[in-house]
């Protein structure tokens, strides 16, 4: 049984951080946290999967913003981490160029500090570009793929 210091810590710990939701797994005994009112659109969960050096998450800003002249739509990073395109080394790619996404369409994930954050798309349209490669360190900002309304 996790004692009551260490969830406390990382009540804190997420706090300190900005994250939304960690789930916390020793033996048998599991513990899920979920803050309230959370602003971040992303949903994470705990899994194995790739290792990569964690790196601090950053509050998400807009993930879809216009691309300037080309008429696409752009699915940023809402935090730093490593970009994933499947759930796993073994599993197909969320989206590749020509899947039809709509607002809650799972396109990535981002790996912060050991936690899988799913990315959505927030907006309707066709990937026409897939800006990174599985396993690439992505910053806060950095444009993931473009989308065609």
């Amino acid at each position: 049984m996790m004692d009551l210091k260490k969830v406390k810590d990382v009540i804190e710990l997420m706090k300190e951080n900005d994250l939304v939701e960690i789930e916390l797994v020793d033996g048998e005994s599991k513990i899920h946290l979920k803050r309230p009112g959370a602003q971040m659109a992303m949903s994470a969960m705990s899994m194995p999967m790739h290792t990569a050096p964690a790196a601090a998450p950053v509050p998400a800003a807009s993930e879809v913003a216009p691309a300037a002249d080309t008429g696409l739509a752009e699915i940023k990073s809402p935090i730093v981490g490593t970009f994933y395109q499947a759930p796993s080394p073994d599993a197909e790619a969320y989206v590749k160029i020509g899947s039809r996404v709509d607002s809650d369409t799972v396109v990535c994930i981002i790996e912060a500090m050991k936690v899988m954050n799913e990315i959505k798309a927030e907006a309707g349209g066709t990937i026409v570009e897939v800006c990174c490669k599985d396993g690439q360190s992505v910053e806060h900002g950095q444009v993931l793929f473009r989308v065609r309304p």
